[in-house]
């Protein structure tokens, strides 16, 4: 037998080996502000109003 380790073992690695390994969570589990809600509602605005509002311009 080897003394090797695994590939996947991670023993004796330190961060910079792994630059990718953060910590890290996702949008749902995440807080958000009052500002995050107001952007986000700014930019469904802008969105329903490219959709609608030029299709409906060009059209008359």
């Amino acid at each position: 037998m080897s003394d090797e380790t695994e590939s996947g073992s991670t023993e004796g690695e330190t961060k910079e080996d792994r630059p990718y390994e953060t910590d890290r969570s996702t949008a749902p589990q995440s807080a958000y502000t009052g500002r995050d809600v107001g952007i986000g509602a700014l930019v469904a605005i802008v969105g329903l109003a490219v959709t609608f509002g030029v299709p409906l311009a060009v059209s008359f």
